[in-house]
């Protein structure tokens, strides 16, 4: 058993926690916080000196690698990546080889993600056989093996009365579908926001229609069925529009986005430049700044970090060819933090966005300053400097759009369940 550890003088933020005071941290769960809390004898005393403590982060879209692209990511490599990023949970796709639509395959990445001691891996459950979208795969038997929700992971599910038939079926047992918002048929081909720079460089355009084509109609499908929706990495302000008014309907509709759609816009392609090639492709500004004004009136649930993982050759390619996808999780934290720095987000909505809100879509009781509340931890310091460098990256993946940032915001240590992983 681990010994009481203290944090002393931290800046505890979470959960509608701010308060300048030490947290104590028992059987690995929070014992007490306050503004003093007396050392108990033999106790570990981390001395914050005012650094920012928070739960440690949950990240609700990721995909692994592992299995059947560990040339890419493992999941020994995904959880060091995470400690080092501040993440202690993580919602896993399931768009592998083969694909997670078997319940033992659900229960295999829930163990292996507790054999690495510092990551919670949560694994989503295909929403179609093979994520091919041509027949619903066993939602209920991947349900009771603990698969958190159903999503096709990086395809769209097309078909509107196979996704009709999923939200029904998900509805009965208190599930969420999972979305790629983006209508396959105007995507097909596309490498780039379809748009007078994609013209000039001569790529092949996706629409961002195409998003809010899919955002509508699978709204008007939660509507139909009472199901759950939930439409990961939205970038467009049309979608989030039709999202928020579908809310305020009273609709079951939530969603995410991740720090590309909000920290850049397409410019960042340059001049062919393939680890800014994501999917969504990355869109205008007017699209970033609607994205930035949703997660700042609570449109958007969650950040996530869409972590997708890529090696060299699936980058160094022409860009039209080359594989969409950006590494994730060590830039996570501190890109949101950029957003808190230039005074689009506070400190206590951001932590939220990458805590507590998403532990409650995906129903984990991790997330949250609360006494008794799993001791999962990230201490940081918002205002030290980093380089992104990829290439030196943790973990496999170096693929970031993010190579070449100075950041601020660097995590200290990480704890799961009271112990340290990282720092």
């Amino acid at each position: 058993m681990n010994p009481d550890t203290l944090f002393r003088g931290a800046r505890i933020v979470g959960s509608g926690v701010d308060l300048l005071g030490d947290l104590l941290v028992r059987d690995g769960r929070i014992a007490d916080f306050a503004a003093s809390v007396a050392a108990p004898e033999g106790a570990a005393v981390i001395e914050a000196e005012g650094a920012v403590l928070c739960p440690g982060l949950v990240d609700m879209r990721a995909a692994l690698g592992e299995p059947g692209f560990e040339y890419r990511e493992t999941i020994a490599s995904a959880a060091a990546a995470a400690a080092a990023g501040g993440i202690t949970t993580l919602a896993a796709l399931p768009d592998t080889q083969p694909a997670i639509d078997d319940p033992a395959l659900v229960q295999l990445l829930r163990t292996r993600g507790a054999e690495t001691g510092s990551l919670t891996i949560l694994p989503y459950g295909a929403v179609t056989r093979g994520c091919r979208g041509e027949e619903l795969a066993e939602l209920g038997l991947l349900r009771e093996a603990g698969a958190v929700a159903f999503t096709d992971g990086s395809r769209a599910i097309g078909p509107a009365r196979l996704m009709r038939l999923a939200l029904a079926y998900a509805q009965g047992f208190g599930a969420r579908i999972v979305q790629h918002p983006e209508d396959p048929s105007l995507a097909a081909g596309g490498s780039a926001t379809e748009s007078e720079q994609a013209t000039r460089l001569g790529l092949p355009g996706i629409p961002a229609a195409a998003e809010a084509i899919m955002v509508a109609r699978d709204i008007r499908l939660a509507e139909l069925t009472s199901g759950a929706v939930h439409f990961a990495h939205v970038s467009t302000g049309e979608a989030l529009g039709l999202i928020r008014a579908a809310k305020a309907a009273g609709i079951a509709v939530s969603c995410d986005t991740a720090p590309p759609y909000f920290d850049l816009n397409e410019t960042s392609i340059g001049d062919f430049r393939s680890y800014a090639k994501l999917s969504p492709p990355l869109r205008k500004e007017h699209d970033r700044q609607a994205v930035i004004a949703a997660l700042a009136d609570g449109t958007i649930d969650a950040i996530a970090s869409d972590h997708q993982p890529r090696d060299a050759d699936d980058k160094r390619q022409p860009f039209a060819l080359a594989s969409a996808g950006g590494a994730g999780l060590a830039t996570l934290l501190a890109i949101t933090l950029a957003h808190v720095h230039n005074g689009s987000l506070s400190l206590a909505a951001a932590i939220d966005l990458l805590t507590a809100r998403p532990a409650c879509l995906l129903g984990v009781e991790t997330g949250r300053i609360a006494k008794s509340a799993p001791a999962d931890l990230c201490l940081f310091d918002p205002e030290r400097i980093w380089q992104v460098d990829a290439g030196r990256l943790p973990g496999k993946a170096q693929n970031t759009p993010f190579d070449g940032r100075a950041l601020e915001g660097v995590v200290l240590g990480t704890w799961k369940r009271g112990r340290r992983v990282f720092g």
